[in-house]
């Protein structure tokens, strides 16, 4: 077991992130001694596991009271600590609204896109679905229209999508935007989702991107 454990760790310290379907993530899932190993050693470390059963991808993060004897030379880690602008932590929040909760009701609904409107009686007895069944992508184009000149202009824009590309948030093709292996990891769904769904985001085309970042800056985003 010490092998498979010092393999996924490495893996996951290296890589970032690991399929959830992957042996030995899927052992760490189902196994609870395993489980309790892997804590155990990513505890001496200072680490933690972040995992969810509806994120497509496992990964490592930091302990909370880790952050700032790793982060603390600045003021950064105090809203993040993945080196974000503050319009670019903006666009992270208004990304991730735009397609993890429309996600997350899909998968609790047990529905595909496009089915949303379609009942299944055995729906609450199917497996969890992940990946772009259930996660739609969204237009560089429409969201620049929607938002870009709260959120820095074109070049800001730009800018931040590819950060958040580089990071590990979203992946880019063809001028569309999905989900990348850690936006429904990273973020604290519980702290977050309340906040967008009762208004965060309603009046979001009269803010500017500072004011955004401090609505949601009592949702972490860690490293």
């Amino acid at each position: 077991m010490d092998q498979a454990l010092n393999i996924l760790v490495a893996r996951l310290l290296a890589q970032r992130f690991v399929l959830r379907k992957d042996p030995l993530a899927r052992r760490a899932l189902i196994d609870e001694v395993f489980r309790e190993s892997l804590e155990h050693r990513l505890a001496d470390c200072g680490l933690q596991l972040l995992e969810n059963p509806y994120a497509e991808h496992i990964a490592v993060a930091l302990q909370p009271q880790m952050e700032e004897w790793v982060f603390g030379e600045g003021d950064a880690w105090l809203s993040n600590n993945m080196g974000l602008p503050r319009d670019g932590i903006a666009l992270l929040v208004v990304v991730w609204a735009l397609i993890i909760l429309p996600k997350r009701e899909r998968q609790i609904a047990r529905v595909a896109i496009g089915s949303e409107d379609q009942s299944d009686m055995f729906g609450a007895e199917k497996p969890i679905e992940h990946g772009e069944g259930v996660a739609q992508g969204i237009s560089e184009d429409a969201l620049y229209a929607d938002f870009g000149k709260v959120l820095g202009g074109k070049m800001r824009f730009a800018t931040n999508l590819g950060q958040l590309t580089k990071l590990g948030f979203i992946n880019r093709r063809n001028r569309m935007i999905y989900e990348g292996p850690l936006l429904d990891l990273m973020i604290d769904y519980a702290k977050l989702a309340p906040r967008i769904i009762n208004g965060a985001l309603a009046d979001i085309l009269k803010l500017t991107g500072t004011q955004i970042a401090d609505d949601v800056e009592g949702s972490h985003v860690s490293d």
